[in-house]
């Protein structure tokens, strides 16, 4: 959670931050009895991190001396468990890129008490005051973190690329690496703006651009919202929203152009874990366009849908409501596990990038990075995959599906319960919000299939700037309207709020 200047006096909306953690140590606790959700790493998880932490360059004898490339990281301020480093540079040919990632396997072995830890966590778990790690804090934020001016080990890919941001070759090593720099978004952007940037982070945005214009051109589409974030102010804590910088969009394109390298290497090699997604349906696109035209937002004719996505401001109301409806196009991610070619699913691609993808920048944080980084290495070897690597693939789709459902589940009911905190205060006041959905009552239909009975009322979600909160309210408005709303009642333990027409 980034630390911003303490002021004296609780701005209104904030919440104490004891209120918060006791309220998250009861979900957390609920999670546990209902999910089995880990928290706790057990003893001997403990102490066989102790002894990889301190034993990693026994292990790490073949892997190359990169220590003399200049790397940097660029993560939020607050942030330890660093799995990226970087090192960017201009070639007669366009550009050669050095991303370092976060050697975990070193560290995690497979068959040993680490990975079948790993396995039943399956990712890091972010909540408003805290996390719930992956992996023991003695690697996540020590020995395996590419922390500044601290020799780590790394899996290094090397992707060059030409003048328009293609990758045209693909290189991947293990290798001891140094970062010299520790960077933070907000510095990084405010460098740029002030026209002053970072050379290295002027090369990033500068390579970002091409990719993300190369994004477009294959049909693949991104959504740019900014991001509910919890606000540390001494001994309180507030929602507000955090504006996603340029610089992070370029940082996030280095990310999935490497995860896209893998990807090809798995697929070529036959034998891997993508990460996937169905194609929107032609029927929502068609929606969509429709709720653009009644918004009065306009699409050009032969303006694919991720273009044209790029072009809304969640500033505007009208866009905000779009960009809510956009969500229906991203859905049925999932991972796809193959051990043979012929076990390679037609669907393949993640059609949000509208290209094969893969999950490998990460390890420090989730499960199936870890997988995917030491199939590619065996793969650019010319080496079969181990056996236990082999027998391990087929079942991440699953341990990850589970994770996902473990964590989402408990950080959804985190936010639900800080914004309902950040409410209490602000009973009887109105607000402005912008109507961002809208659900028609209905009348029931009986056993005879003819309706009968009391209508339900129409509704309409809405969505307050300050603070950021969402609440449904029995109203009818049109989809991207403003309107005023009272704020009636909070019930914090049942993390709900109650809100009317004002």
């Amino acid at each position: 959670m980034p630390q911003r200047p303490v002021s004296l006096h609780a701005p209104k909306g904030s919440v104490a931050a004891a209120t918060i953690k006791e309220g998250l140590d009861a979900l957390i606790a609920k999670a546990q009895q209902d999910s089995e959700l880990a928290v706790e790493f057990p003893p001997g998880v403990l102490a066989e991190a102790e002894e990889a932490a301190a034993s990693w360059r026994d292990r790490a004898r073949d892997h190359e001396d990169l220590t003399a490339v200049a790397f940097v990281t660029l993560d939020p301020e607050s942030s330890t468990d660093l799995d990226q480093a970087m090192h960017l540079e201009r070639t007669g040919a366009g550009y050669r890129v050095h991303y370092a990632i976060a050697d975990v396997p070193l560290f995690v072995p497979l068959g040993s008490a680490l990975d079948a830890e790993a396995r039943r966590r399956g990712a890091t778990v972010y909540l408003p005051d805290r996390r719930i790690p992956l992996h023991p804090p003695v690697i996540s934020e020590g020995a395996a973190s590419l922390l500044p001016d601290q020799e780590a080990p790394a899996f290094v890919w090397i992707l060059d690329l030409d003048a328009k941001g293609e990758v045209t070759a693909v290189d991947l090593r293990r290798a001891i690496v140094r970062s010299g720099e520790k960077l933070d978004y907000d510095g990084v952007q405010a460098q740029i703006d002030a026209g002053d940037p970072h050379p290295m982070m002027a090369l990033l945005q500068e390579i970002g651009d091409l990719r993300a214009a190369l994004e477009v051109e294959r049909g693949g589409a991104s959504l740019t919202v900014p991001e509910q974030e919890v606000e540390a102010d001494g001994e309180h804590v507030r929602l507000r929203w955090r504006e996603l910088h340029p610089i992070e969009d370029a940082n996030a394109q280095i990310s999935l152009m490497t995860g896209m390298a893998a990807a090809t290497i798995m697929l070529e090699g036959g034998a891997g874990v993508l990460r996937t997604m169905p194609p929107a349906d032609a029927t929502n696109i068609a929606r969509f366009r429709r709720q653009a035209e009644v918004l009065g937002i306009p699409w050009a004719d032969g303006l694919t849908y991720g273009a044209f996505l790029r072009t809304l401001d969640w500033r505007d109301p009208a866009h905000l409501a779009l960009l809510n409806q956009a969500a229906s196009l991203f859905r049925g991610a999932s991972y796809a596990a193959f051990t043979t070619p012929e076990e390679i699913p037609e669907d393949h691609e993640q059609a949000a990038l509208a290209a094969p993808y893969a999950h490998t920048t990460a390890p420090l944080r989730r499960l199936v990075d870890r997988f995917v980084l030491l199939a590619c290495l065996a793969h650019v070897r010319g080496e079969q995959l181990p056996a236990d690597l082999r027998e391990a693939l087929p079942l991440l789709p699953e341990l990850m599906r589970e994770s996902a459902a473990r964590g989402g589940a408990l950080e959804r009911d985190a936010v639900s319960l800080v914004e309902t905190a950040a409410l209490e205060a602000l009973v009887g006041e109105t607000f402005s919000a912008a109507v961002i959905e809208r659900r028609e009552g209905k009348t029931p239909t009986g056993k005879d299939g003819k309706k009968n009975g009391t209508p339900s009322q129409t509704r309409v979600e809405v969505q307050l700037t300050d603070p950021p909160v969402t609440a449904w309210i029995l109203i009818d408005a049109e989809v991207g309207t403003v309107i005023q709303v009272h704020l009636d009642s909070v019930d914090i333990p049942g993390r709900t709020a109650r809100f009317s027409a004002a």
